[in-house]
């Protein structure tokens, strides 16, 4: 309907004009450029969200392997079950390469709570959120 209604409005605008033909072409294919540029713009969205948290595991492992910083585990076993103690949940963890740190995240209630551990002692460097 809302087609048939958008062709007939065109053609009256051009008709005057001999220039109704020139509202047939860029219609017919309006659909199928939409439907394409819907498709690779969801299929590169989430690519590109997944390029920087690859990043961060391969410094983690690389430095891992290296012996720069303990492995996450390790990290984890030391601080984790102290938290939970303390009624917070475990959320995650992410790497930040430039300082070799882990930053454990951990939630209590409606808040959450950032440790910052140095990645080579396994020693606590920072809190945020408690």
């Amino acid at each position: 309907m809302v087609d048939t209604f958008l062709r007939e409005t065109c053609a009256a605008i051009h008709r005057p004009f001999n220039a109704a033909r020139l509202c047939a072409v860029p219609m017919k294919n309006f659909k199928p450029f939409m439907i394409a540029l819907l498709a690779v713009s969801s299929i590169a969205v989430p690519a590109e969200a997944q390029k920087g948290r690859r990043g961060e595991q391969d410094a983690a492992y690389r430095d891992t392997r290296d012996g720069a910083v303990r492995p996450l585990r390790s990290i984890e076993n030391g601080i984790v079950p102290g938290m939970k103690a303390r009624g917070a949940d475990y959320i995650g963890a992410e790497y930040i390469d430039e300082a070799a740190r882990y930053r454990l995240k951990f939630m209590r209630g409606s808040s959450v709570i950032w440790i910052d551990v140095d990645g080579k002692s396994g020693n606590v460097v920072g809190r945020a959120g408690e």
